[in-house]
């Protein structure tokens, strides 16, 4: 099998831009030189691939080998710069090798002349711990002394950021309006942030955006110490054009679209929240228009301030005291750029032990497949086997219940 026909087999025709005749695959590992040639017996170091040193040309995909990407330590630092330029039809591609992790420790910046690069399948973290109590507020970050680390957005247009792994940064993603119709699809945002004597600080997503759209879509959010979407600015920074869909909220803060100028074209559509709220509109004087439709709030409310237009259809919000349904409610979404992929969330609104989950439009008779906690994706399974045709009886503690589902490669 050629690299383009495994790259079709392994995400499906999404990947149609990529069979540019020329493309190249470059190779970087851990204790790689900038001096090799990029090649799997002489891999290239993350520094000089990634940060535009080496000659990596639209269309072409930088593999990283797994294992840890350690920036060296900065209080405050964002990690490894992303410089790389691609094309509308032939994106750069950054990914980690099938079947290994890699995990970059410190974070990735995404910076100009960056554009139409898509990063897959990484796990981004700050190992250095947080402090063991809260610290008082500090605007110059000195009193966390740790990496910022995480997701840094500051330019490029049809960017793509897939099934990425990000948690234990200062904060997750911060996704500013110099980057234009991208995307952030299918990560993982968990335990970002840290606490200070005046309240949380850091937000799973900290985003503000005026040109182009940007998407949030089929990610899972748990934990962390601030907001979980925070798209929001004041009088002077911009958060228009927003399509969030999909998405799984958990035990996490807010969900919140607004600010002090007022925000337009904003689209929310079949999202998950479980104990937190979604709020539209913050104190500016006036909104445009929203939609909102389709989403399930359990545990929290739905607010949508001062918009001239807005739809509010077929939303499901329940607060802590209302009546719950019968019948557990159970979301399957399959992955869009990886056929092996689907993310399972359970309403056990009756708080059964076990859930039966019908996996069938997923699932292929004789599959093996791997049920994971979204906080220890790399842990051992939650649930394992090879489907046999019959529902799962899935295990879940509590009213709600996230998964990642994986099927197995055949062999």
């Amino acid at each position: 099998m050629n690299r383009l026909s495994f790259l079709l087999a392994l995400a499906g025709p999404i990947l149609s831009p990529l069979s540019h005749a020329f493309a190249a695959d470059w190779h970087v590992a851990p204790g790689g030189s900038s001096t090799a040639h990029g090649t799997t017996d002489a891999p290239w170091d993350i520094e000089s691939a990634l940060r535009g040193n080496q000659k990596v040309s639209p269309g072409d995909t930088v593999w990283l080998r797994g294992g840890t990407y350690k920036h060296p330590f900065e209080n405050g630092g964002m990690g490894y710069k992303i410089r790389l330029a691609g094309s509308r039809m032939q994106p750069v591609q950054i990914r980690a090798l099938p079947g290994q992790r890699v995990t970059i420790d410190g974070g990735l910046v995404v910076q100009e002349p960056a554009t139409h690069v898509w990063i897959w399948d990484l796990e981004i973290l700050v190992s250095e711990p947080r402090p063991d109590k809260p610290v008082p507020p500090d605007p110059s970050y000195k009193n966390v002394n740790r990496p910022w680390g995480g997701l840094n957005i500051y330019s490029g247009s049809g960017c793509k950021f897939i099934n990425l792994i990000i948690h234990d940064n200062s904060q997750g993603v911060s996704w500013w309006k110099g980057s234009q119709d991208s995307e952030l699809y299918g990560c993982i945002l968990f335990e970002n942030g840290w606490a200070a004597t005046d309240r949380g600080h850091g937000h799973a997503i900290y985003t503000q955006n005026l040109e182009g759209t940007k998407r949030i879509a089929d990610c899972i959010f748990t934990g962390g110490f601030g907001y979980s979407l925070h798209a929001y600015g004041s009088s002077r920074a911009d958060v228009d054009n927003y399509h969030v869909e999909g998405n799984l909220f958990y035990d996490s803060g807010k969900f919140l679209i607004g600010g002090g100028k007022p925000s337009r074209h904003i689209r929310v559509f079949t999202n998950f929240l479980h104990n937190l709220s979604l709020q539209l509109g913050y104190n500016a004087p006036y909104n445009e228009d929203c939609e909102v439709r389709g989403n399930v709030i359990a545990n929290g409310t739905l607010s949508i301030n001062k918009y001239k237009q807005a739809v509010n259809e077929e939303n499901l919000v329940l607060d802590k005291d209302a009546p719950r349904p019968q019948a557990a409610k159970i979301i399957l979404r399959p992955n869009q750029y990886d056929r092996r992929r689907a993310h399972l969330a359970i309403f056990n609104w009756e708080k059964k032990p076990a859930v039966s989950v019908d996996t069938s439009g997923f699932l292929n008779r004789g599959d093996k497949f791997r049920l994971l906690n979204p906080r220890d994706f790399f842990g051992p399974p939650l649930l394992s086997g090879t489907f046999d045709g019959e529902p799962l009886s899935v295990p879940v503690s509590g009213e709600f219940a996230a998964f990642v589902v994986i099927k197995e490669p055949a062999n």
